[in-house]
């Protein structure tokens, strides 16, 4: 029997990276998006490519939307096996000067987006024994500067994943975390600034970055292996390791790295 995937954001970067792979793999995708030609698009796209997929419009941050989303894929496919959390936004401002609004925002977004679709997801995954994995960061365990509450929504999600990981343990559900590294995507284009506005601009080289398929790749076999956490690069495993061993020279660090950023926001 076809397995069944819904995945939040699943119109770019990681998210679109991860319908194609699990399609290419037999899965069966209910996949969403806020912008509708974009998800009407790409449905037809993949359908044309193979992929069994369902695309809808749902902006994650509302509860509604998303209990809706859920009684859709199982009204088209009856059961789901995987939800991948993933959908997100990101943002660009010293704390001091964030209007409280972006803050609110990507807390909602990021957060409360996972909250609802868990949420209304939990049954049917105990029914099936399946996985929920949530796409966290480095900024889940180690915060930066200039990205307070983009740090704040990803901590908050590893905590309620750990959480939840011990509420279902002996439900047969697996719960796996997974923190991707710098990713070639439009996350850092389209962070708010402090107004709320979305910045226009990376100071990451995108096209240097681990691409998105790659990433997909390796969410896919952690979930298969039903693995706990993940970290997928040297770098970011370097960081957590000496953030714990050595908070205080970490916080040094992190300052002169984000000193030397163009444009920096550390003053």
């Amino acid at each position: 029997m076809q397995k069944t995937l819904i995945i939040t954001g699943g119109t770019s970067g990681i998210g679109k990276a991860c319908v194609e792979y699990y399609g290419s793999k037999g899965y069966q995708v209910i996949f969403t998006g806020r912008d509708a030609a974009k998800v009407s698009e790409l449905t037809a796209q993949w359908q044309s490519d193979g992929i069994d997929c369902l695309g809808l419009v749902a902006p994650v941050e509302e509860e509604a939307a998303a209990k809706q989303v859920i009684e859709q894929a199982i009204d088209r496919f009856g059961k789901i096996d995987v939800l991948i959390c993933n959908a997100g936004i990101s943002m660009k401002a010293l704390f001091e000067d964030v209007d409280l609004k972006v803050f609110e925002r990507v807390m909602r977004v990021n957060f409360m987006g996972t909250i609802n679709y868990v949420k209304y997801a939990l049954p049917h995954i105990i029914a099936t024994q399946g996985s929920i994995v949530g796409i966290s960061s480095i900024n889940g365990q180690r915060g930066t500067p200039g990205r307070s509450a983009y740090s704040a929504s990803k901590f908050a999600m590893e905590g309620f994943f750990e959480s939840l990981r011990v509420e279902v343990m002996k439900r047969g559900v697996h719960i796996l975390t997974i923190s991707p590294g710098y990713t070639e995507s439009n996350i850092r284009t389209n962070a708010l600034g402090p107004d709320g506005n979305i910045r226009n601009e990376s100071h990451k080289k995108e096209n240097t970055l681990m691409d998105a398929a790659t990433v997909a790749a390796h969410i896919y076999k952690a979930q298969h292996k039903r693995k706990r956490n993940v970290t997928l690069t040297l770098l970011g495993k370097a960081l957590i390791f000496l953030n714990k061993r050595f908070p205080t020279w970490m916080d040094n660090t992190v300052y002169r790295v984000m000193t030397k950023e163009d444009p920096s926001l550390i003053k």
